[in-house]
Parts: structure tokens; C-alpha cells; sequence
């Protein structure tokens, strides 16, 4: 088994991807191909790691820079790493891909190279969310700025999937993040998508607000892929926020000085599962394809963590999974999906003319 890495993305790359490729490659034995320009990733390679069996280079001179549009790179830069290293996908030169670079152009590139799951309106990228008493599943996150009632659903039932062949939650609860509890809160998008989740067979327990979201009320959480990045930005913000406060208190404040021994413990476990480094990087469901999305800011430890999910994925057959998945229950829990209109900026739901 073999795991593709772009070795030239992200905000500190190629060093901190190279550094994370080897310490997976030693501590996981897992065999990692690097994807990314030879004449600055080989020079590396020698010096951190030079005689490792498990590392090897694909040279990919080109690079996708996240300023760049992404429709108009993937066309454009046909050797950039994240274009070599999705298509080693196809023939299964490799069995899972990670990178930290432009979300957009991995996005782009995989619904390109790869192809969508049949019934997949657009491919939707998601995130464990840590819970009191377990973790929920939160979609989209960034993939989809701008969705339809119909793109909602279909994170719905990727993460229905994605939670019953991962994780073997059975028939896990989907919630709508909105505004309000009431069926008729929320924006027009929310509001449609709303009927569509209540009128399939998803066990749809209702709207969720932005309070309930670490309270473990659901197993997976529908929204958009812009209100989903914002979400996922403001809980990475906050505990880092947190986390510096309280360490702060503990170390300035005198009447705390002989207990922050006891809380810094506490402190850094709370730290820990807000983490996106813990996680490494964050699946793009509903492609034809394992590939896996890291933060744009990770370093190594990010890295090799992004890489143990990339293989976990492959070892669990996860893109097969989802592509069976949706074929049983497309057809089935999505019944009122022909009384819907596609047209742009109408989201409206109408019958179809017999």
C-alpha cells in the first residue's frame, strides 16, 4: 500500500511535509511517495532521511499556489503535485492522497481526475468534532460555498455512510445546522433542505443550533460549505484562545501557582481534542477516491497524522465503501429528489411533468 503526499503544499512546505513523511514512514512502516518538484524535495530527502527503504519521489515541477483560481490551474498546470499526485489514484499507484495546499484545487482536481460518486451532486469535505461523550461528524466544510437543497442532502447521506463503514454507528442521527429548532428557522436554504431531510428516509432528527453542536445531540451535522469552514475556523480560534488564557491565569496569578501543575494536565488534554494537528487532515467524501485535505498551516505532526488517516482509509476501503454505500441507498432515501428543481438561484421545489 502505497500513500501519495504532496510535498509542496502548504505554508511550510516542502520542509515540515518532508519532516512528517518520514516520521510516518518510521513509525507507521507505511510506504509514502512524495509528490513534488525533485531538484528542492531530493535534496531533503538526503539530508532528513537519506537511506529510509519506505520513502520514495515522483517529480511534479509544478505548483498550485492557493491565490491561484482553481479550475484554471488544474487545466493549466497538469504536472503541479496535486494534479500528479491525484491521477496516481486511477491506476492504483497509489491507494490514498494527502495535501495541505489549495483546497479549491484539490477539490477541483479530484471531481475531475477521479469523478464524482454516481448520484453525488458535489463532493463535500468533513471534520470530527469532539463531543462530551464521543465525536460528531461535521459537513461541508469548505468544499461548496454556495449549495442547493439537493447538495444538503447528499451530505447527509455521505456522512450516514461515512459514520456506519467508519466508525459503525448504526443509523446515526442527522442534524440540520441552522438559526433555530423550529422546522421554519433558518435561511431559504435551510428552510427547503429542511423539507427535503424530513421527507427522506436519513434518520433526520431535526435543526440543530450553533450551541448544540458540541453536545453530542447528533451524529452528523449538515450544512454549507461556507457556514461549515466558519464553524470549523471559530472552534480551531477558540480553543487555542482558551488554552492561552488559562495558561496565562495560571502563570501570573499568584493564588494559582501552586496548583497549575494539576490543571496544566487538564489544560493540555482539553487542548488536545481541538487540535486539528491530532486529526491531521479531514476526508473529501464522494469522490472515486481516497484523498485526504490538511490544514493549510500544518507541519509535521500534522503530517504524519494526516498520512496515518490517509492509510486507515485505504486499509478500510473507505471511497469503496462510500461509492457501494450510496448505491443501496440513493435510490431509497431520497424519494422526493424528482420533485426538485436544479435551476440556479431557485430554489424551489416543483413536480415533474409526466
Amino acid at each position: 500500500m502505497k500513500i501519495a503526499v504532496d510535498a509542496m503544499g502548504g505554508d511550510y512546505a516542502p520542509t515540515e511535509i518532508v519532516k512528517g513523511a518520514i516520521e510516518a514512514a518510521q513509525e507507521a512502516k507505511t510506504e509514502i511517495v512524495l509528490v513534488g518538484n525533485k531538484i528542492v524535495v531530493q535534496p531533503l530527502l538526503q539530508e532528513y532521511s537519506p537511506a529510509n527503504s519506505q520513502l520514495s519521489l515522483v517529480d511534479a515541477p509544478e505548483v498550485i499556489s492557493p491565490e491561484e483560481h482553481p479550475t484554471k490551474a488544474v487545466r493549466t498546470k497538469r504536472y503541479s503535485s496535486i494534479m500528479v499526485g491525484i491521477n496516481m489514484l486511477r491506476p492504483g499507484e497509489a491507494s490514498a492522497f494527502v495535501s495541505a495546499g489549495s483546497t479549491g484545487a484539490i477539490v477541483t482536481a479530484s471531481a475531475l481526475l477521479l469523478g464524482k460518486i454516481k448520484g453525488v451532486e458535489r463532493p463535500a469535505i468533513t471534520i470530527l468534532l469532539p463531543t462530551p461523550t464521543s465525536f460528531s461528524l461535521l459537513l461541508d466544510v469548505g468544499a461548496n460555498v454556495d449549495c442547493k437543497p439537493a447538495f444538503l442532502v447528499n451530505f447527509a447521506q455521505l456522512g450516514k455512510i461515512y459514520m456506519e463503514k467508519v466508525f459503525n454507528i448504526k443509523n446515526p442521527r442527522v442534524g440540520l445546522l441552522t438559526t433555530g429548532e423550529e422546522k421554519m428557522k433558518g435561511n431559504r436554504l435551510c428552510r427547503e433542505s429542511h423539507k427535503l431531510l424530513k421527507d427522506s428516509n436519513l434518520n433526520f432528527v431535526g435543526n440543530i443550533e450553533g450551541k448544540d453542536i458540541a453536545r453530542g445531540l447528533v451524529d452528523v451535522i449538515v450544512t454549507d460549505g461556507f457556514t461549515g469552514n466558519m464553524v470549523l475556523k471559530v472552534i480551531e480560534g477558540l480553543g487555542e484562545t482558551i488554552f492561552d488564557f488559562f495558561e496565562q491565569i495560571l502563570t501570573s496569578d499568584t493564588r494559582f501557582q501552586e496548583t497549575a501543575p494539576l490543571f496544566k494536565p487538564v489544560l493540555g488534554a482539553f487542548a488536545k481534542k481541538l487540535d486539528y494537528s491530532e486529526q491531521g487532515g479531514a476526508p473529501l467524501l464522494g469522490v472515486n477516491g481516497n484523498v485526504i485535505i490538511a490544514h493549510g498551516r500544518s507541519r509535521s505532526k500534522a503530517i504524519k497524522n494526516a498520512i496515518y488517516l490517509a492509510h486507515r482509509a485505504a486499509q478500510l476501503k473507505v471511497a469503496e465503501a462510500m461509492v457501494n454505500g450510496f448505491a443501496e441507498q440513493v435510490n431509497t432515501s431520497f424519494p422526493s429528489r424528482n420533485k426538485l428543481s436544479l435551476k440556479p438561484n431557485r430554489l424551489l421545489i416543483t413536480e415533474r411533468p409526466e
